[in-house]
């Protein structure tokens, strides 16, 4: 069952021009996450499965999980 941006309470975003980035400190070994900034939100997907599932996040709740990460 998958969740549409209307029932998670996210839009539904086009991906369509989103900038995909990964992390500087990625060991290029093909296991990592990429991120997309759309501005109020922030993507995520699998860099081995461009075409498959993205995780959207409200801005704020991507900024304290990552927040979280650098206190870890």
């Amino acid at each position: 069952m998958s969740t549409t941006g209307a029932e998670s309470g996210l839009p539904e975003l086009d991906l369509t021009d989103a900038v995909w980035k990964k992390s500087t400190y990625s060991g290029g070994n093909g296991s990592c996450v990429e991120i997309a900034d759309l501005g109020e939100h922030v993507a995520v997907r699998d860099s081995k499965d461009k075409a498959g599932p993205k995780l959207i996040f409200p801005r704020e709740v991507w900024g304290a999980f990552i927040a979280e990460l650098k206190r870890a």
